[in-house]
């Protein structure tokens, strides 16, 4: 399975919650409760991880590996994928000894994630299958075979699943805004992968996989519910203790850096739909590098994706769209910034030219309100305070959290996020947005292009060229003649770089 970006909304419950709070005025004390779990580094370098949740007896048993599309040049795109349906296949216990039968036997819930920055296998058992499952979980990671018949069979089954995203028009707009947002290492933001490189996939490919990545100091061991801590360390080090430690894959390696946009790119894919569709996308923070901006990125976006925020009344409440958002991907190797909007294609001219105009907004002090800022924290805040009463679903989100940013970076979220201030915004607009090289690409038919007369110049020429502001705010003024009076500049606005947090 393919996870190509972060769910913004949760359940219903959240929705609801989030109404409730919205109905009154927050206050400015912070609600964050610091996430709680236990960590225990084992000597061979691999995080155990465990949170103790004993609402239902169940525990969940999760496996995350820093492997996924950033690890991928193009001769590898897609066998992160690949391998992650090799996982449950054969290994050399299981061939021998048949212990999928006590699996079933156990009900264990078995499936797997590949994201750009992490690749995530877990089961879900009864309690009292920990140990079943901990076995599991160490020989799909330490004993794979790779049988040749059963490789064949998977490859067949991921280029399946990568032909049938093509059946989604939305597939071809994200697919023209990524080779230009990423222009030169495209397969570094593919997580599914290239479906003929997949093609080409053997045994041995596999196991230079397995052999970089899947190591003991390259992995975690995620275990939540019905458990105690104690015990899982036990049995954590039982199981995996004597897995032997491998050479860093990213000293030898270093993942390349996305060089950042030098001009803006216009792009419209045209595909069999009634409505346009709107999308921009910027190179926002990572964070290794700015890990404030991040902070600012979730705050700012979740103030615009707000029904009663000025952004919606501007483009949704007016007729204009029916629909749109800001949002940002937390990533260690650039994460993406994306504004997405649904228009009509007799509309999609007008729209854009209020884009345009909201978007130059976004640093004004009149934007949004001291209540929006204290909202959009507070409500963050117990949108991830939520997410631990799932533990099943927490799994994945530490999971991500470990890979993306590690555990430092998420157990101080919540306090991070409450000391996000106005000036933190602004920064982050200045350097990540405002009048910052984009990608902006329109999907639409054929016949509705035609229609209308939209080209990718007019696309761009409906919003500021970038620099333009930025240039006039910084151009010196004329020197004073004695025929004429010198005009005052406006002053350079250069963005401020926050350091680097440390760990």
């Amino acid at each position: 399975m393919i996870i190509k970006l972060r769910t913004f909304v949760r359940a219903t419950v959240v929705s609801v919650v989030v109404a409730l709070l919205l109905s009154v005025s927050l206050p400015a004390t912070s609600v964050s409760a610091k996430p709680q779990w236990q960590l225990l580094k084992l000597k061979n370098g691999m995080d155990i991880i465990v949170i103790e949740n004993r609402s239902v007896p169940l525990v969940t048993v999760e496996v995350a590996v820093k492997n996924g599309a950033y690890t991928e040049p193009p001769e590898y795109n897609g066998l992160s994928h690949l391998y992650e349906h090799m996982f449950f296949k054969s290994n050399e216990k299981s061939k021998a000894e048949g212990y999928h039968d006590r699996a079933s036997e156990l009900g264990m819930l078995s499936n797997a994630q590949t994201q750009y920055e992490v690749v995530n296998y877990y089961t879900t058992t009864i309690n009292y299958g920990l140990r079943e499952a901990l076995v599991l979980m160490s020989d799909a990671l330490r004993y794979p075979l790779f049988d040749k018949q059963e490789l064949d069979q998977e490859i067949q089954v991921v280029i399946d699943e990568l032909n049938q995203h093509r059946s989604n028009p939305f597939h071809y707009l994200f697919e023209a805004t990524d080779a230009r947002l990423w222009y030169k290492y495209p397969s570094r933001k593919r997580p599914g992968g290239d479906p003929e490189t997949v093609a080409k996939a053997t045994p041995e490919m596999m196991h230079v996989i397995q052999k970089k990545f899947y190591i003991p100091n390259n992995s975690a061991l995620v275990v939540a519910g019905d458990v105690s801590a104690q015990e899982v360390f036990k049995l954590a080090t039982e199981i995996f203790g004597d897995w032997a430690r491998g050479e860093d894959p990213f000293i030898k390696d270093p993942i390349p850096r996305h060089p950042p946009l030098t001009k803006d790119e216009a792009v419209i894919v045209n595909q069999p739909v009634n409505a346009a569709t709107i999308q921009i996308s910027w190179h926002g923070p990572s964070t290794d590098l700015d890990a404030p901006a991040t902070y600012a990125a979730d705050v700012f976006s979740f103030i615009l994706r707000q029904p009663d925020s000025k952004f919606s009344r501007a483009l949704v409440d007016s007729g204009l769209t029916t629909g749109a958002g800001l949002g940002y991907l937390t990533q260690k190797n650039v994460g993406p910034i994306q504004f997405t909007a649904q228009t009509t294609p007799e509309k999609l001219k007008d729209a854009l030219k209020a884009i345009n105009e909201e978007l130059a907004k976004f640093d004004s002090d009149a934007y949004y309100s001291d209540e929006e800022l204290t909202n959009a924290k507070t409500l963050l805040d117990v949108d991830e305070i939520y997410d631990r009463e799932k533990p099943s679903q927490y799994a994945h989100t530490l999971s991500f959290w470990w890979a993306s940013s590690g555990l430092d970076y998420f157990a101080g979220y919540g306090e991070n996020l409450n000391k996000t201030t106005r000036e933190d915004i602004k920064q982050y607009v200045r350097k990540y947005i405002k009048h910052k090289p984009r990608v902006v690409a329109v999907l639409i038919s054929d016949a509705d292009q035609k229609r209308i007369g939209l080209n990718e110049k007019d696309l761009l020429a409906r919003l500021d060229p970038v620099g333009a502001a930025a240039a006039a705010e910084t151009k010196p003024a004329p020197k004073a003649t004695p025929k004429s009076t010198t005009r005052k500049g406006a002053a350079s606005k250069k963005p401020i770089t926050k350091s680097k947090p440390k760990p």
